[in-house]
């Protein structure tokens, strides 16, 4: 047979089988989404790709939050697309909660039914097969992270109430923007997106005291098992992970 034909051949055969998995029951869909949110505080333009290679174009206006969101798509394996502008001017308070919220809303919209996802975080204790987590050190730093796409939202805050909207001393005004996140606008971030994700998001710091090291630990965790949480289990391919038959 010419060389012609045959690569002809070869090739429509490949089409007919990427077609055919296409539309076979449970086959991986594209699983991305287009936000666009805009307020009398913040415009934002978000962009997800949840299955891919952990690109991200981040500006918020606010480099260390963008140095966050730039790990987490890194850590995570997704692509991120993010653009805000919001009024700094009077507190970075607004661009935070309104990321978080765009983030979240994001990946109900890339999931759809999630149909033969995880669904629960990373790693998993075997004294509890059910419930996953991520532990990411981060120098004298531990943070925990567990994740349920359960559609109840449920944010739980662990370990840093000592840090968490504390009376701030003139030493503490003089840090970097990761002892501003630290004192609050973490949590706000989390709880945005707990919110419209729709979620049960455990956060914990284990033990550390390192302003920077203790955000980014918890941002690396959070990538981490959201990551697991969304992958694909061929085991459920097409099925809801969840006894009641909808999420």
């Amino acid at each position: 047979m010419p060389s012609g034909i045959l690569h002809r051949l070869t090739s429509e055969a490949a089409l007919g089988q990427a077609h055919q998995l296409a539309h076979t029951p449970g086959a991986m869909q594209p699983r991305k989404a287009q936000i666009k949110r805009d307020t009398g505080e913040t415009k934002i333009r978000l962009s997800l790709n949840i299955d891919g290679k952990g690109k991200s174009k981040i500006a918020t206006g606010i480099p260390f939050f963008d140095h966050m969101l730039t790990l987490f798509a890194k850590h995570a394996t997704v692509d991120l697309n993010l653009r805000c502008n919001g009024d700094i001017e009077v507190d970075h308070h607004h661009t935070v909660e309104d990321c978080g919220i765009a983030l979240g809303q994001a990946f109900v919209e890339a999931l759809g039914d999630k149909k033969g996802v995880r669904r629960y975080g990373t790693g998993f204790d075997p004294r509890n097969p059910f419930t996953g987590e991520a532990y990411v050190p981060m120098d004298e730093c531990l943070t925990r992270c567990v994740i349920d796409f359960s559609n109840r939202p449920h944010l739980a805050w662990r370990g840093l109430a000592r840090h968490h909207q504390k009376g701030i001393t003139e030493a503490d005004k003089s840090q970097d923007m990761s002892s501003v996140f630290r004192f609050g606008l973490a949590k706000e971030f989390f709880q945005a997106f707990t919110n419209d994700a729709r979620c049960n998001l455990h956060l914990e710091l284990l033990y550390g005291d390192e302003p920077h090291h203790i955000v980014e630990g918890l941002f690396k965790a959070f990538a981490r098992a959201t990551d697991f949480a969304c992958q694909h289990d061929p085991r459920i391919a097409g099925q809801i992970p969840s006894t009641k038959g909808k999420l």
